[in-house]
This record gives structure tokens, sequence and C-alpha cells, in this order.
């Protein structure tokens, strides 16, 4: 099987529970927990929650399209793909210092964080938009954006997400395909920017190109 496919096609995942749904927001207040415990967008588009992938047991926190939109389990983004809990007492929630956060029972490090420095560390919100973007950010006035899923996609881009270097953050953003249908961990074939001279859109397998969109004059 061409395991470029995984890259550019999203396959059919089974959910283990009938989802509660619930508010677009994780708070201080309010996390999830893997108990069929999920946010959705406003316009009921995305939703959040715990997912195992194929056959996998391993529990994921994703984004996906909601059964609204889409009839088979159509996943879009992971957060700790390379880390799976290997149970289902995973919680989704704003840390002690401010970060979202994944934490599995008897840890008390998280197996997944936003991991960014934030001054008011009791005042963030993690909120789930129509676009398929989680947006992490200061309850304010001035709403400002701390961290957002779209600057660390996975393998799916989403309408509005951006591919290639960041300068605010610093950061590259790169699409990864997944290692097989029951593991979203990143696997050999990645979408990027190369930068160099006029920018150009490359498939890359390992560190190898093996197509290219040619250059982007803008």
């Amino acid at each position: 099987m061409n395991p470029v496919k995984w890259l550019v096609r999203i396959l059919p995942f089974s959910f283990l529970s009938h989802p509660s749904i619930s508010a677009d927001t994780i708070t201080l207040d309010h996390s999830i927990r893997d108990n069929g415990d999920v946010i959705v967008s406003t316009g009921n588009i995305f939703e959040l929650g715990f997912f195992s992938p194929g056959s996998s047991r391993n529990r994921y926190v994703g984004i996906w399209y909601s059964h609204s939109q889409v009839s088979e389990m159509t996943v879009v983004w992971v957060a700790n793909r390379e880390n799976p809990i290997n149970d289902t007492s995973g919680i989704l929630s704003i840390d002690s210092r401010g970060n979202l956060a994944l934490f599995q029972r008897n840890q008390t490090l998280p197996v997944w964080s936003t991991n960014i420095s934030i001054t008011d560390t009791r005042n963030s919100i993690a909120q789930l938009f129509d676009s398929g973007n989680l947006v992490l950010f200061q309850n304010d006035t001035r709403r400002t954006v701390l961290w957002q899923s779209f600057d660390y996609p996975t393998h799916t881009l989403l309408a509005f997400m951006k591919l290639g270097l960041s300068f605010r953050p610093r950061l590259n953003r790169v699409l990864t395909s997944w290692k097989s249908p029951d593991d979203p961990g990143i696997g050999n074939y990645s979408l990027r920017i190369n930068p160099s001279g006029f920018p150009q859109l490359y498939l890359y397998n390992s560190s190898s190109p093996s197509w290219r969109a040619g250059s982007w004059t803008g």
C-alpha cells in the first residue's frame, strides 16, 4: 500500500463511545476526560476529544469533523501523536502554568502540553473554532493568542492554515504523514515549503524529495 495515501487522505476510525456534547472551551473549571467528553465548535463543524485510530487501543487527543458534517470519523489533528495513552485515564485541562496539558492517571508530568511561558497563569482558556483551529488565549479584553494548533499541523491542511516559516512565533509549519492507519505517529512522508530561492512546495520521503509543485513567485 502506498504510504503517501496517509498524507493526503484521512481514513475512517472507530470511536469507542458515544460522545457527550459540551461547550467549545476548556477552562480552569472545565476539563475533558476520556469518558466520551468532547468540546464542539460553535457551528458544530469540529469536535475535540479522545479517540483510538483503526484497530489500536491507544488513546489520543484529536480534532475531527463533527458527525453532523462527515459520517465517518475523520481526524484532522492529533495532539499526542508520539505519546499515546494506554488506558482511558486521560484528562485534558488547563494546568497550573496556564498551559493546555494532557495528563494520565498517577502522573505528575503531562503526556503532552502547549508548553509555553505565560504571565497570567490563572486566565488561560482554550477554544475550538469552526475553522478547526484550537486556540489558547488570555481570557481578557485583548484576547491575546498564546498558542494555536494551526501553527503545529499534523497530517491535514485545513482552510486558512499556512505552511512554511513563521517568525512570530519562530517555527516551520510542515505536514507529516501518519505511520499507519493505526498509528498517528510521525511517518516517512512530509509536505513542506523549501525556502531556498523562490519558495517551492516539496513532498519528501524521509529526507529525499520525491515531488515538487514548482516555484512560487507570488
